[in-house]
């Protein structure tokens, strides 16, 4: 007997802002591109994607490329998108 599984998104158990935060904290202290750009998908989906490009200044489809598994965004596309979603990024000694 095959096991059915349901689709899951992150994007729905990221409500609130503090757990968005605290979602893209811990991608960005990781350092690494890949939990980064999935994290900043997640919170952006669950924003809502179109609201999000539109204060980003993309296009919908653009940012979905960007933020997608294979995605690189640029550092513009990347700037745009954490002062649309309204976080702040901060630098510290390694």
């Amino acid at each position: 007997m095959a096991i059915e599984t349901l689709p899951f998104d992150a994007a729905q158990y990221v409500d609130t802002a503090e757990s968005q935060a605290e979602l893209l904290g811990d991608a960005f202290e990781t350092g690494d591109a890949t939990y980064i750009t999935a994290a900043l998908g997640v919170v952006a989906r669950a924003r809502g994607m179109t609201q999000v490009a539109k204060d980003a200044g993309v296009t919908r489809e653009a940012l979905y490329k960007a933020l997608s598994a294979e995605g690189d965004p640029k550092l513009s596309t990347l700037l745009g998108v954490v002062k649309a979603l309204g976080v702040n990024l901060t630098v510290t000694p390694a």
